[in-house]
Parts: structure tokens; sequence; C-alpha cells
């Protein structure tokens, strides 16, 4: 039994449509990637979605998912959500989780 295994690292890419933009979406995944422990970035894009990228516990980037599909900030309205180029990693690239401009 691998009870003491540590919790496998994850990576996915992830790009959100709808209304993403203007209504504080980077701010609130930011708080809400940080929350669950998270690392990677969002940022808009000139087509009008959000994209980034996360890293960190399967677990936590299994909740960020369901976060970004489905609540998002309050005034926001996601449409559709891409994930890809998912999978384990040996260690997170980046130190924190920063809003790219």
């Amino acid at each position: 039994m691998a009870l003491n295994k540590k919790a496998g690292l994850t990576t996915a890419d992830f790009e959100i449509f709808g209304k993403v933009q203007g209504v504080y979406f980077r701010k609130h995944t930011q708080r809400k990637a940080i929350d669950l422990g998270l690392k990677g970035w969002v940022m808009n894009t000139a087509q009008g979605t959000v994209i980034g990228q996360l890293q960190g516990p399967q677990g936590a980037i299994e909740d960020m998912k369901l976060w970004l599909q489905k609540v998002g900030s309050p005034k926001s309205k996601i449409e559709k959500t891409d994930f890809r180029n998912e999978g384990p990693i040996n260690s997170c690239a980046f130190r924190t989780f920063e809003i790219r401009r």
C-alpha cells in the first residue's frame, strides 16, 4: 500500500470561452489556484478568451478544472473550457500563480 507515496504532480493548459474578460476572471482564478496550492499563470487573449497553465497535485488540478468549467468569477459567463497538454510532471516550473499581461 502506497499511503506515504507523494501525490503525483500534474500539468494542464486551459482556455476559457465566454464572457470571461472585464469580469475579474483572472483575479478570481489566481485566488482559487493559490487556495488550492497550485502554480502557473493566467492571462487574457486578444480573441476574448482566458488562457493559462496549471501545475500541482492531481487532486487540486481536478478541483481547479471543475471550478474553471462551472464557477469562474461571479460575473463571468463560461461557455466552454478546453484543456490541453495534460500529464504528469516531476516538478513545477513555476514558484507562484501569476496573472500575465
